[in-house]
């Protein structure tokens, strides 16, 4: 006989079992991935001690927050290359659900105004000597965007100074990265703003490090929040030398500790739409401070870090002790601005008018440089192009699959050129007269005269007829008719 509080029991666990694999748990909705890369040990400029301090210390903070960590230090080029193509293959496997982080410490570089890591067994002797020793953050930055995943989070304690002497031209810090001009779903950090240069610290750990390690601990706070939290931290230890900088284009929530199972699904380009008419005037930044402690207003505007925040600050409280600081800053912030819109468009007229307002920055050599660059531009292609309008492509590749006439030429400047009517049947052969051969002259002469007028037969004509009728006459009266001699002699 079966007990029926037995049965109960039973049939209770059996149906807790069930709720527990139906109901995915954080870990089954979400794979996170992560590597860390510490370049400390340089083979040409002195050591990174913190670089290697920091990927250790950010390992294990990541392993505790669900990650599964990949730890690679003091990369060659080629190493680093491969560590990132081997952690990409590991996100693709991984679905559409997994978090993708990267966190860099060591040495970054910015040439041309592009942005590069810094292997550790770069040695350039010119400029021209980085894009083929160092790694393209933007490579890093595409290879991820280019897989399915549910967000992608890449921190760069890589704003040290430039220890290089071959590149004394290069531009101070890193350029800036817009990451709503790329794929959604990338969050970026630096750990200064665009342009400036990151301290690497007397501590163990550097400083943007050393605030991540403590604040992204703290539960249940997005990850906006935890990097507006860095930022103020950084800028109290440094008394306002090194501000850290981020550019979001995320689309769903994310936090290191704490439930993220809750958040709403991926809207492709939420984000960057909530970040756009989230943008707040210097009008409405004075309202906001009007009235505040000026240690309590530059905490607010270093937190939120916009040139609008910036300059109403500097307007409020023009006597404060950190509006020196945030003029430099806001200064800065406008000059890398300009700079990333020269850069973007990449003619003439932009690197002049970058020139003409900041012809004294560091960045000012490269601008030339690269004005100079897009001056040689090869313009004669439409000359060329009016030579042979019609594109290879154009040309049918078989005789059933000729292209119609489009509507208008391929190249409005061109114009188009107009085909006659070929006859296909083969001309007639021009017959060409030529002149009868002239006969060899003979002994006998003779003489063509032209018909006289018709006036009567010539004196000469009636005298030799008379002297042929007399003589045929005379003949065959002899031996003939009488009667025919009057005939023939009148004829």
């Amino acid at each position: 006989m079966r007990h029926p509080v037995l049965c109960n029991l039973f049939l209770a666990s059996g149906l807790l079992a069930l709720a527990q694999l139906m109901t995915p748990t954080e870990a089954a909705a979400e794979a996170r991935l992560a590597l860390v890369i510490g370049q400390s040990a340089y083979r040409t400029v002195p050591e990174l001690p913190n670089a290697a301090n920091d990927s250790k210390a950010m390992t294990e903070l990541l392993g505790s927050a669900g990650f599964t960590v990949t730890t690679a230090a003091n990369l060659a080029q080629t190493e680093m290359r491969a560590a990132i193509s081997d952690f990409a293959g590991k996100v693709g496997a991984s679905g559409a659900d997994t978090v993708a982080l990267v966190f860099y410490a060591g040495h970054g570089l910015q040439i041309d105004g592009e942005n590069y890591l810094v292997p550790v067994d770069l040695d350039p002797k010119r400029e021209a000597d980085i894009p083929l020793q160092g790694v393209r953050l933007n490579d890093l930055l595409n290879t991820l965007g280019a897989l399915p995943t549910r967000a992608r989070i890449f921190m760069l304690d890589a704003c040290r100074n430039n220890p290089f002497p071959a590149l004394s031209g290069a531009g101070h810090g890193l350029a800036i990265v817009d990451t709503k001009a790329g794929a959604p779903g990338s969050f970026i950090s630096y750990s200064t703003s665009p342009g400036a240069e990151a301290e690497d610290g007397n501590g163990i750990d550097s400083p943007y490090t050393t605030a991540a390690l403590t604040i992204a601990k703290q539960p249940n706070l997005p990850i906006e929040e935890v990097f507006k939290r860095i930022r103020v931290a950084v800028a109290q230890s440094t008394d306002g030398r090194q501000i850290p900088w981020e550019s979001s284009s995320l689309t769903t929530d994310f936090k290191f500790f704490g439930d993220s199972s809750g958040s709403q699904p991926a809207i492709p380009g939420a984000s960057a739409m909530a970040f756009a008419s989230g943008t707040r005037s210097v009008a409405d930044w004075r309202k906001d401070l009007q009235g505040k402690d000026a240690k309590a207003a530059y905490e607010l505007v270093i937190a939120d870090d916009t040139v609008e925040a910036y300059q109403a600050y500097i307007e409020l409280y023009a006597q404060a002790s950190y509006t020196p600081r945030l003029r430099t800053v806001l200064e800065r912030r406008r000059q890398m601005l300009a700079w990333e819109r020269a850069v973007a468009i990449n003619t003439r007229a932009s690197f002049e008018a970058y020139l003409a307002n900041w012809d004294n920055s560091d960045l000012a050599a490269t601008a030339r440089r690269l004005l100079l660059r897009v001056q040689n531009r090869n313009y004669a292609l439409p000359v060329a192009a009016a030579a042979t309008p019609i594109a290879v492509a154009m040309a049918p590749t078989c005789p059933c699959s000729a292209p119609t006439t489009p509507a208008t030429p391929v190249n409005p400047a061109v114009a188009p050129v107009i085909k006659k009517r070929v006859d296909d049947t083969p001309p007639k052969r021009k017959v060409v007269e030529t002149p009868p051969k002239r006969r060899p002259p003979s002994d006998q002469v003779v003489y063509e005269r032209a018909p006289p007028p018709d006036r009567g037969p010539p004196p000469e004509a009636v005298m030799q007829g008379i002297g042929i009728g007399v003589g045929i006459g005379l003949g065959m009266g002899m031996g003939g008719r009488g009667g025919d001699y009057h005939d023939r002699g009148r004829y």
